[in-house]
């Protein structure tokens, strides 16, 4: 069995873009401009999109007997969430400071997001989890 941050990480960040997707809706709605707030719809949606994904990359993590297959999926959790956090975080402060500094952050977070389905990509290539770290 591998750790556990990425199944708890996966169900907190799972919870929290349900969350954002309801202050959205209800809370946000006639408070910020309609574009802002398909910002926001898009921050939410791809959180929770990514979360299950995490959720299911760390039980193919933790199935695997590959020691080196765990590695490269750890790796790919990793990613996920750090892309998560960069990519849908940036667009809620940007949302609700208007501070476009945080524009330039989301694209980093949308590059390891990236990264870790490439991992995965490649992890599901490889024959019997011969995957060298």
């Amino acid at each position: 069995t591998g750790p556990r941050w990425p199944r708890v990480l996966a169900a907190l960040l799972g919870f929290l873009g349900v969350a954002a997707g309801a202050f959205g809706a209800h809370g946000l709605r006639g408070l910020v401009a309609p574009e802002q707030l398909q910002t926001w719809e898009t921050a939410a949606d791809y959180q929770l999109l990514h979360a299950v994904a995490l959720l299911a990359v760390s039980g193919w993590q933790q199935s695997t007997p590959s020691s080196r297959l765990q590695f490269w999926l750890l790796w790919a959790c990793g990613l996920i969430a750090a892309g998560i956090l960069l990519f849908s975080g940036s667009l809620y402060l940007l949302v609700l400071t208007n501070i476009s500094a945080f524009g330039p952050i989301t694209p980093i977070g949308g590059l390891a997001l990236l990264a870790g389905w490439l991992i995965l990509l490649a992890c599901g290539l490889i024959r019997g989890g011969d995957v060298a770290p």
